[in-house]
């Protein structure tokens, strides 16, 4: 089949899974869009990942191919590994080859790994690493990049440009205040009481759940409301209190940017995206960092928290307890918020998505 006939360059993003992976690769997508109107931007997906809901839902095409997760500890998929990715090396090329691929931009994750072993010595790739510690797949991507970009310095990624993470830009030209009445409205939320909104991800996370959900009569009781995301896979039954501003829980929060305004404070994990979001837009968050990986999500906020902008929890500290006694006195101390907001606004990147676009149009054109 022949590739699209079209002017401009067809850029291919490699970023599914996770939110945290998938939200950069589009948000780079718009700024290419914004650039080059007659550019084209193609996906690359799994049947697994998040990306099967989240980018047909922003307008681009999405190609599937197989994933190729990294078995965790020695097992009989070990065995199966270098077939599966030969295999998916051979339906990426053919991906490539449909739709006229001038480059590949790879945002780590089982997506990204056949991607550039694909693109290798075919197209060039340019690698984007949002964590402030680089996993497998973009340690692998960099060897061979023609441009490395990152989130924060001393990634582990040698020779890479620090420019932030690359965000949309309905979250980078938010007002918060301008938009709190119509998201309290979006969300049945009460219109002026504090409000805690809480979300562990887009998977959702137990101890943010049981923490929370344990604290509900005394937040409900302090006039406090709460928008609760406790992930498609949980279910989270809270007692409504009569008088009380609302208890709202979700399994998915599709408009973050109306959460983010509905929000005077932000309880979640700090994954890279979190972190560069909230910092965008101003909310001050208490980070739960999760307790499993490298320790990478302590490195993503520790910024924000050193400069004011947040605190921080283990997650083996997060009771019901620590939240009635430190989460909610903080949601009421509006001056205390008011703080924060100006120091977690000013450690933010508001034009990753712009340099990231610039920096992959130049490389085609090379």
């Amino acid at each position: 089949m022949n590739a699209p006939v079209s002017s401009g360059p067809c850029v291919v993003v490699a970023g599914g899974g996770t939110a945290g992976h998938i939200e950069p690769a589009l948000a780079l997508a718009d700024a290419v869009m914004r650039l080059r109107p007659d550019a084209r931007v193609v996906a690359l997906g799994t049947e697994r990942g998040l990306e099967s809901k989240l980018v047909p839902a922003r307008g681009y095409p999405l190609e599937m191919i197989p994933p190729v997760p990294m078995p965790r500890k020695p097992s009989p998929d070990l065995l199966k590994l270098p077939l599966k990715v030969r295999d998916a090396i051979r339906q990426t090329r053919a991906v490539f080859d449909r739709v006229g691929a001038d480059v590949v931009v790879g945002f780590g994750g089982y997506v990204s790994l056949p991607a550039y072993l694909a693109a290798r010595g075919r197209l060039p790739i340019v690698v984007h690493e949002a964590n402030a510690r680089a996993g497998l797949a973009n340690k692998v991507g960099a060897k061979f990049a023609t441009k490395v970009a990152a989130a924060v310095p001393d990634s582990g990624l040698p020779d890479a440009q620090v420019i932030g993470i690359p965000l949309r830009e309905s979250i980078t030209s938010m007002d918060r205040a301008a938009l709190r009445a119509q998201a309290r409205q979006f969300f049945g939320l009460h219109p002026t009481a504090p409000t805690l909104f809480v979300s562990g991800g887009s998977q959702g996370a137990r101890t943010l759940n049981t923490a929370v959900s344990g604290a509900a009569r005394a937040l409900a009781d302090a006039g406090i409301g709460v928008l609760h995301a406790h992930g498609p896979r949980n279910s989270l039954v809270v007692q409504e209190i009569n008088g009380a501003p609302p208890y709202v829980a979700l399994p998915y929060v599709e408009r973050m940017d109306l959460a983010y305004a509905a929000a005077d404070l932000f309880l979640c994990r700090s994954g890279a995206m979190t972190v560069a979001e909230v910092s965008a837009v101003g909310l001050p968050a208490v980070f739960v960092p999760l307790p499993h990986g490298n320790g990478e999500q302590s490195l993503n906020a520790k910024p924000v928290v050193e400069a004011g902008g947040g605190l921080m929890i283990s997650d083996e500290e997060l009771t019901s307890q620590r939240v009635v006694d430190e989460v909610l006195p903080l949601v009421q101390d509006r001056s205390r918020l008011a703080v924060m907001s100006n120091a977690t606004r000013n450690s933010g990147h508001r034009v990753a998505a712009d340099v990231l676009a610039r920096m992959v149009l130049e490389v085609v054109k090379k």
